[in-house]
């Protein structure tokens, strides 16, 4: 078994996603004592922002590469190799201005490849990237599971991951961080008590 975490947060010791994370680190590795652990900070060691030469790299056939797109080629595909090779994969993704850091959107770039992680058929879309539990990490300063149109965050990743074809998908969060250190710690209570039952 891999479990594989992700996290984004540029808040360092103050992030709540990444506090997230270690919980929902030490919940899976304690369930799964023989599982290997693979990291991926995004902000420590960030992936750029995609471009024609990456683009294509992951987009297409190996054997269309020319010289640029085969030598990038490699380090996309290990980043989806990596993902597809988790079994639990968790990510920390705290809400940045009504959606994820771009940080987080830049690894999502990399998992959204065609006739890999889906297809199209005359029946619509197919997600081919099924088979593995992707628990989100969720922190944002207010609170909005009732305010549809600024919430960018949770929604794009649950669009996303069900594109690709995860069905097991769950979210842990703590809201209205801005409130404080007593909501922040209302927050974190709550968000235990659910990583619990996971």
């Amino acid at each position: 078994m891999q479990i594989l975490r992700i996290d984004s947060s540029t808040t360092g010791a103050q992030s709540i996603s990444r506090k997230l994370t270690d919980e929902l680190v030490a919940h899976f590795t304690a369930k799964h004592p023989d599982a290997t652990l693979v990291t991926r900070d995004l902000v420590a060691e960030p992936l750029a922002h995609i471009d024609p030469i990456t683009t294509k790299a992951i987009r297409t056939a190996p054997d269309t590469h020319e010289e640029a797109v085969a030598a990038a080629y490699p380090d996309q595909r290990a980043v989806l190799e990596e993902f597809l090779a988790s079994d639990i994969v968790i990510v920390g993704a705290p809400m940045y201005n009504f959606t994820i850091p771009s940080q987080l959107k830049a690894w999502l770039d990399r998992l959204g490849v065609p006739g890999v992680t889906f297809q199209y058929s005359e029946a619509g879309p197919e997600g081919l990237a099924g088979g593995r539990k992707v628990v989100i990490a969720s922190a944002r300063g207010g609170e909005y599971s009732n305010d549809q149109m600024a919430e960018n965050q949770e929604s794009l990743l649950t669009t996303f991951f069900g594109f690709i074809g995860v069905d097991d998908l769950h979210f842990v969060r703590v809201e209205k961080a801005g409130f404080g250190p007593d909501a922040i710690a209302a927050g974190m209570e709550a968000a235990k008590e659910t990583i619990a039952k996971l």
